[in-house]
């Protein structure tokens, strides 16, 4: 899933120096120079960081803590921390292409919820939403198509609850920095920041505002992936030992198409980063399976990566020459491989590859004593169910271990299978509810830690790079994720 499209088959201030939301969509200025005005948001007392691009901000946090070690904490955890009850969820949404666009149709069709506010520069697209939430039989949400800034305003607004952020990558970590400065829990989509200086700052504003920002990973709600998590849980692998995920779906004629993406700005950051640009679909679920976070931590990653050459013989076999794209130099490996280990000895194997021809797979293997699973196709071998080397039918586990939500939605509306519906229920079942969310900004900092160190890592020939304890030592308490019991 991308933040301004849904791809068919899966489904502090910005930095002086990063491209504006103007730049990136509507220039295609050449490479790693591609840049604009920044998105300051001077109103709220902030200071320009660092730039983005090849500067991942791996080598210190924002307090100068050297990478991987923690920073002193600036307020109180939020691991556990339960949303406030609420009978009605107020939702904002910020980006309306076409995942926000889509995503819209789902929050509008969930109990208790209201679109009270809608924002994207292209007014077109914020006068469909609109006309989307009438249709529902709701109040005309309020409107903000004022050029790139405009979010700020909807974030100031008193009557929001969630903002739900769903814009090019660029721009995920300070819109998300200006919802909870403004006291609003704050839903991503993936990644939720590009450099490890961010991910921080959102893990401390989370702690001082008392406000959840979450990494909207709907893979985690998958249906394979969810009856997995529970059987691990349930000791059907035994001790866990291994797992694997990935985001190998073949986008480059998705990426060429200035329609598709409103511009170039996916293709760009192919120009900037050598590692996993999109390491979350593959990484959040068999984290979940480990307990990552909840008794377990990723403690450091090492990554290598393949020649860049897959977007340029895409573009010299379709582009005409004069196109744009011809001014860009790509250097994002064609295919990246990680290993991350954890505190407890496993390890997980992570793979990016949207450069080339290949059928779709998020891998999502888990192994452990007693047997593995791996999907695409899916497959299982455990003992003492299965021998002789042959693969089982994992379909015979799905009336005893399928997540209550598959059994209370078999066919879930929307798309990438039914997921991207359960990712929203329960995220607006919880805040209605008053539980505690199933991930929280620990995740989401760990889900993405991997964009800037596995850039830092293949730079460095593979050298292991830290991951930080984003938990501050709260990992080693063993709490409830997405394996969720269901409410009474």
């Amino acid at each position: 899933m991308s933040e301004t499209a849904s791809a068919p088959q899966d489904p502090t201030d910005h930095p002086e120096g990063t491209p504006s939301r103007r730049t990136v969509l509507r220039t295609t200025a050449g490479a790693a120079g591609a840049v604009g005005a920044g998105l300051g948001l001077g109103a709220l007392g902030t200071t320009p960081a660092a730039a983005a691009g090849p500067n991942t901000g791996t080598d210190t946090a924002p307090d100068g803590t050297a990478a991987g070690e923690a920073p002193p904490r600036q307020g109180r955890t939020m691991a556990g921390v339960p949303f406030d009850r609420r009978s009605t969820v107020r939702v904002g949404i910020v980006g309306l292409g076409n995942r926000g666009g889509s995503m819209i149709d789902l929050f509008l069709a969930l109990p208790g919820v209201r679109v009270v506010a809608v924002c994207d520069p292209v007014k077109a697209k914020t006068e469909a939403a609109a006309a989307k939430v009438v249709a529902a039989g709701q109040p005309a949400p309020a409107v903000y198509a004022k050029g790139e800034n405009d979010y700020v305003q909807l974030c100031r607004r008193g009557d929001v609850d969630l903002v739900y952020v769903a814009t090019p990558w660029d721009f995920h970590f300070e819109m998300a920095r200006t919802a909870l400065v403004n006291g609003k829990h704050v839903g991503v989509e993936c990644p939720i920041a590009m450099r490890l200086d961010e991910l921080w700052t959102l893990v401390d504003l989370s702690e001082r505002t008392r406000r959840h920002c979450m990494q909207l990973e709907n893979c985690c709600y998958g249906r394979n992936e969810m009856r997995v998590l529970r059987m691990a849980h349930a000791g059907k692998f035994g001790e866990l030992l291994h797992g694997a995920g990935a985001y190998n779906h073949d986008l480059r004629g998705l990426m060429f198409d200035p329609k598709y993406y409103e511009g170039p700005w996916r293709r760009l950051w192919h120009t900037r980063l050598r590692g996993d640009l999109y390491p979350n679909h593959g990484f959040g679920p068999v984290a979940n399976y480990m307990d990552v976070n909840r008794g377990d931590r990723a403690v450091a990653i090492s990554s290598f990566g393949s020649p860049a050459l897959g977007l340029a013989e895409y573009r010299a076999a379709h582009m005409p020459p004069g196109d744009p794209s011809w001014k860009e130099t790509y250097i994002e490996s064609d295919r990246t491989i990680s290993v991350v280990r954890t505190a407890r000895g496993r390890i997980i194997r992570l793979e990016h590859d949207v450069s080339t021809p290949h059928p779709y797979s998020r891998i999502n293997s888990l192994g452990g004593t007693k047997g593995v699973f791996e999907d695409y196709p899916e497959r299982i071998y455990l003992e003492p169910d299965h021998q002789d080397d042959e693969w089982g039918d994992f379909s015979r586990y799905a009336d005893e271990f399928d997540h209550w939500l598959w059994k209370e939605h078999a066919n879930p509306p929307g798309g990438h299978g039914g997921m991207d519906y359960l990712m929203l229920f329960r995220l607006i079942q919880c805040m209605r509810l008053g539980l505690v969310p199933d991930f929280d900004v620990y995740d989401a900092a760990t889900w993405t830690a991997p964009v800037p160190l596995s850039h830092a890592s293949i730079r460095a020939g593979g050298a292991p790079q830290p991951i930080p304890d984003f938990t501050r030592g709260e990992w080693q308490r063993s709490r409830p994720g997405v394996d969720s019991v269901r409410p009474g």
